[in-house]
């Protein structure tokens, strides 16, 4: 007996960070291998433009972040919000997937889920960290979470709400021994010499991230000078890699001491002894590839002293978090000294100290690490939602 024909579906999507433009254009592609017929609404970026997605606006429009930056902004996100929501309500859209981005996302499924649009969420806010009471507003908005890490799924199924762990794609797509195998090349691609000594350093993919912390990272590099020879600073975008330009312009003391690329962050991680980093999913990149890391962090003052109120972690960074301990020296708002952040790079570059961090990396790798593809177990719980 055959099976029924799949239906053709209309799938609106929202995606407004990189990463979430990463995570996109897997699914992007999944579900089209599933569903060929089926058609995109949204935003995303050059990722799932790359899988046949059309986007309604540029990525770079939804990039806010803290608590300032989306008021200051208000009234432009507030005419995006409802243009989407009647684009996606007269295209009859089957189901919306909000990829990350959660002010947004959460109050444009909020609309979604009150016309009868079935709503997913992919990624989900950090509920377990702070703002708990977010718990109750998700249980009205969303029919189901998708998450990134194993241990997220405890909150949501506390509560009734649907939740499924799909994987992070980096975990499945980096293999162990990637960061060992692959720097002789990398540093051949880079023109980089195997025997200097290279710290990477990741200032963030937003230009407000760039801004606050890309001054401390290269005043940090300022005083690594003469212990490392190669800083490898990836730019996420030709944005970023402009602002970077004019920011590295203010310390001519690293002249020749710099390659500054457009992308290539993994090259550039590859290519380190230790990356000097942002928090975000870059830290988690640089633990898959097992590369020691020192992470700092700073945002809006006014932003920072609400949020120090509210969260109940104890760690920002990633691998600390999944850890349950300390494993990744973190320096947050006023910690970030760049003499202090020095200090923890240089303890890095001493072998045996990296290596008990590598161990503990190999560990965590493994908890991640889901038998199936992450994009194709996103695409299925998408397509069981939409279908249902």
């Amino acid at each position: 007996m055959t099976s029924m024909p799949r239906r053709s579906l209309t799938i609106a999507m929202v995606a407004g960070e990189i990463s979430g433009d990463n995570l996109g254009a897997a699914l992007v592609k999944e579900i089209t291998k599933a569903s060929p017929d089926v058609t995109f609404v949204g935003v995303g970026g050059p990722a799932m433009i790359k899988e046949g997605f059309s986007t309604e606006i540029d990525i770079e429009t939804l990039s806010v972040n803290g608590f300032i930056d989306p008021l200051l902004r208000l009234p432009s996100l507030i005419r995006l919000l409802l243009h989407l929501r009647d684009r996606i309500v007269a295209c009859g859209a089957d189901c919306f997937v909000g990829i990350d981005s959660n002010f947004f996302n959460l109050l444009l499924a909020g609309m979604l889920h009150k016309r009868g649009i079935k709503t997913v969420h992919y990624v989900s806010p950090t509920v377990w960290a702070w703002r708990q009471r977010r718990i109750k507003k998700i249980a009205r908005t969303v029919d189901l979470m998708m998450t990134l890490y194993p241990f997220e799924t405890a909150v949501y199924e506390a509560n009734n709400i649907p939740v499924v762990f799909v994987g992070h794609p980096k975990a499945d797509e980096i293999s162990p021994d990637e960061g060992r195998l692959n720097q002789v090349p990398i540093r051949e691609q880079l023109g980089i010499a195997q025997d200097e000594v290279v710290v990477a350093i990741l200032p963030g993919s937003r230009a407000r991230e760039v801004d606050l912390s890309g001054r401390d990272f290269l005043a940090t590099a300022l005083l690594l000078r003469d212990s490392v020879t190669r800083f490898v600073i990836p730019a996420a975008n030709r944005k970023r890699y402009e602002q970077l330009q004019i920011m590295l312009a203010e310390f001519p003391e690293l002249d020749g001491k710099v390659t500054l690329l457009e992308g290539q962050s993994r090259q550039a991680m590859t290519a380190s002894n230790v990356v000097l980093v942002n928090s975000g999913t870059a830290t988690l990149e640089a633990m898959l590839l097992r590369k020691p890391m020192v992470m700092s962090y700073r945002v809006g003052k006014i932003t920072y002293g609400i949020v120090s109120r509210l969260v109940t972690t104890e760690w920002f960074a990633l691998p600390n978090i999944l850890a349950g301990r300390s494993i990744v020296p973190e320096f947050i708002q006023d910690a970030a000294v760049p003499s202090a952040m020095a200090g923890a790079v240089r303890r890095l570059l001493d072998e045996k100290e990296a290596s008990d961090v590598i161990a503990t990396f190999d560990e965590i790798h493994r908890l991640l690490k889901k038998s199936g593809d992450p994009g194709a177990e996103a695409a299925k719980a998408v397509l069981g939602l939409c279908e249902s």
